[in-house]
């Protein structure tokens, strides 16, 4: 499986509409987790950025977050922000527009109407276009942890994170059952080496 973990400043430049990252002169870190809300894996999850005093985005897939509506609860409580990755967890490429954007409005009740994360990464332009007339954010990113790779090493995960992450950074982690066991061995000590980096982490907003 190949996928980059870090898309360059000249890639995301010619898709301005997308925001891909914050302000590179400043000392912030925006964590975002996307395929939640997960029992167990949320609540690891929001320890973590607890012990440290980090805030951070949560893109919520809408069928989870309507069967799991303390957690979605216990993540806005606690000071993150939350945002849509719609509702079956589609993939844009794969269906119509007029399904996607449907399944995009099914989760909004759940989620949120004002972040946009697509599945995958993968977002037609129509689509993208409706969006942001609807008045939605569409979030990437520009650092991806790999959690979700079965065949990854933590020890690979968090070295390529530290190699990567710099000022306003948007960095994508995933609190599902499949990442679980990579992230609960990498978030720690990445968040740890944040810290000491003297990064400020912000929700999205």
């Amino acid at each position: 499986m190949w996928y980059p973990d870090r898309i360059p400043d000249w890639l995301s430049g010619l898709f301005p509409k997308y925001h891909w990252h914050g302000d590179r002169n400043k000392s912030q870190v925006y964590l975002t987790f996307d395929d939640g809300p997960t029992p167990m894996v949320t609540h690891f999850v929001l320890e973590q950025l607890e012990r440290f005093g980090f805030k951070a985005t949560f893109f919520l897939i809408g069928d989870r977050a309507q069967r799991f509506p303390g957690l979605k609860k216990e993540v806005l409580e606690a000071g993150h922000s939350i945002g849509n990755h719609t509702f079956h967890h589609l993939n844009s490429w794969k269906v119509s527009s007029e399904m996607y954007l449907k399944d995009i409005a099914f989760a909004k009740a759940n989620t949120s109407n004002s972040l946009f994360r697509p599945p995958y990464g993968r977002i037609h332009r129509k689509v993208a276009q409706q969006l942001v007339a609807d008045g939605y954010k569409i979030v990437l990113w520009d650092v991806l942890s790999g959690d979700f790779d079965t065949s990854r090493s933590p020890e690979s995960s968090l070295k390529s994170l530290k190699r990567h992450t710099r000022n306003g950074s948007v960095v994508v982690f995933h609190d599902s059952e499949k990442a679980f066991p990579i992230l609960k061995e990498v978030l720690p000590e990445y968040l740890e080496w944040l810290q000491e980096q003297q990064f400020e982490c912000l929700p999205i907003s």
